[in-house]
């Protein structure tokens, strides 16, 4: 039938293309779309004999991740938890999804990417968007008024995904917040800190942190003529500056949204500005912008934030950045954005991350983490309008893990998925209860331990498996040692062995793998 006939076409064609990304060694993630593509054609051809066949792929948007790619990210994690640990944060979780009247009005232009669930009972449920409304949710619900807090879980967004550029329907998000009545700019200080402190740690290579205000933009808008109901609608346009160029954004102020040529290009001179605290004090005497109450009350803040971020030995790295908008409606004060840059040529990896938009020192390699002040979030939720200010960070994790990924394929450096400290080995048969029990033994004492399990293993295919898993001793029984009371141990790779006493034995492989 004619159906068939143009189906099998398709899948010829569309095996073509795969064939032709293999060719060129294009992204793993573009072979396996249109791996996608050419399995879901197969499946509208029909299997043998009317046999149903289904489509083996994760849903748009979303990923598996192997032993060594989890390897990765529990080795970011535990960075990352130190570091809030290390601040005093403490650890709180969320349903993943909220009663979606919780989410709603709270995003701004992005709340058409929220996920909304299927009426399951009597509720409509949404799944989160972010982790922070939750927290404020959280807060007003249990009546919080101050909490250093982290928190660490996935998230989901209804977005067009980009998976070549670690952007996910689903994600995790690692966000650190401090709730609470301070004085001004240190909780955002030391935020601001965090973030430097992470990158840093991380190794990903050079970054700057942007940072700005809500009340800098809101009185910079009102100076330049923006109409009040049209503050936040210029401020997602505004946002999109790190991406597209002052042309396109100044185009979409004036055709789509209805500002004025005059009001767009005053902004325009204000978006261009990059500085410090001399940027600060300069716009406080500003005779447009010292006219803004609101304004003045953000500059003079803005030099109170960096005058603690020298204190914390920071301002190497941070630019107070007039374009910086960040697009969330609930953003009252501070906001702040940390990218990655790089000088010279940019490598195909990091094309492949959303590199490619202009920095001016380097290329921008796409934002890593963000944040801001969010004074008025709570207060939604509050029955009595009770106000919890707030200041927080979230760390872009999926970027991080694509960047690390990379440079884990690029160095010849093995990433170990295991954690086991000692393979427990025999040269001769019949010595399987000697090596169950020899295991135990480790087992009980704490000792990280693996057993082949064989009856009559070789030792050599033993011996290569840790090889292959990076195991880094070998207990090694024999009939010998067994009547000596030893343990031949050896270093798997230097080769060398040496006999251990029995009793000895947990001493020395802790001794041994201290640094493992």
């Amino acid at each position: 039938m004619a159906d068939k006939a143009q189906i099998q076409e398709a899948i010829k064609t569309q095996g073509e293309v795969v064939r032709k990304l293999k060719a060129e060694k294009a992204s793993k993630e573009q072979i396996d779309e249109e791996v996608a593509k050419l399995l879901e054609l197969k499946v509208q051809l029909g299997g043998d004999e009317g046999r149903h066949q289904f489509t083996l792929k994760t849903a748009k948007g979303t990923r598996d991740y192997n032993p060594k790619q989890m390897a990765i990210r529990e080795k970011v994690f535990n960075t990352i938890i130190s570091c809030f640990k290390r601040h005093g944060a403490e650890n709180i979780d969320t349903p993943v999804f909220e009663l979606k009247e919780t989410l709603t009005g709270k995003y701004g232009e992005d709340s058409k990417l929220i996920y909304d669930l299927k009426d399951q009972g009597g509720e409509l449920l949404s799944l989160r968007y972010d982790l922070t409304v939750p927290f404020a949710r959280y807060l007003a619900m249990n009546k919080v008024t101050n909490i250093k807090r982290y928190h660490i879980a996935k998230v989901y967004r209804r977005d067009n995904p980009a998976m070549t550029r670690g952007r996910y329907r689903e994600f995790y998000q690692c966000d650190f917040d401090i709730a609470g009545q301070y004085d001004p700019m240190i909780p955002d200080a030391e935020c601001l800190k965090i973030v430097h402190e992470i990158l840093s740690e991380l190794e990903l290579g050079d970054f700057r942190i942007k940072v700005n205000d809500r009340r800098i933009l809101d009185g910079m808008f009102a100076v330049c003529g923006v109409p009040d109901d049209k503050f936040r609608t210029i401020c997602s346009t505004v946002d999109k500056l790190d991406k597209v160029s002052w042309e396109d954004v100044r185009s979409e102020m004036v055709k789509e949204k209805g500002l004025s040529e005059e009001a767009a290009d005053q902004i325009g001179q204000y978006v261009s500005l990059q500085g410090g605290m001399d940027l600060a004090e300069r716009l406080l005497q500003d005779a447009k912008m010292s006219q803004s109450k609101q304004a003045c009350a953000g500059l003079t803040d803005m030099k109170q934030l960096f005058s603690y971020l020298q204190l914390f030995q920071v301002t190497d790295k941070v630019v107070f950045d007039l374009s910086l908008a960040r697009g969330l409606d609930y953003y009252t004060g501070v906001i702040y954005e940390a990218i990655l840059t790089q000088t010279g040529p940019v490598p195909v990896a990091a094309a492949q991350n959303g590199a490619g938009e202009k920095a001016e020192e380097g290329v921008s390699v796409g934002s890593v983490a963000g944040g801001g002040r969010y004074d008025g979030l709570v207060g939604m939720f509050d029955p009595k309008g009770r106000k919890v200010p707030c200041v927080g960070v979230s760390i872009g994790i999926e970027r991080v893990f694509s960047i690390m990924e990379q440079k884990a394929e690029a160095s010849a450096e093995k990433v170990r998925t295991t954690e086991t400290q000692v393979m427990v080995a025999s040269a001769q048969k019949n010595l399987l209860e000697e090596r169950l029990r020899l295991t135990a033994e480790l087992w009980n004492a704490g000792i990280k331990a693996e057993v082949m399990y064989k009856k009559n293993p070789k030792l050599l295919s033993q011996l290569q498996h840790c090889e292959d898993s990076g195991i880094p001793l070998v207990a090694i029984l024999g009939e010998q040692e067994l009547k000596d009371g030893v343990v031949k141990l050896r270093t798997v790779h230097s080769r060398e062995e040496i006999d251990v006493s029995r009793d000895k034995l947990v001493e020395e492989i802790k001794r041994r793998t201290s640094d493992v």
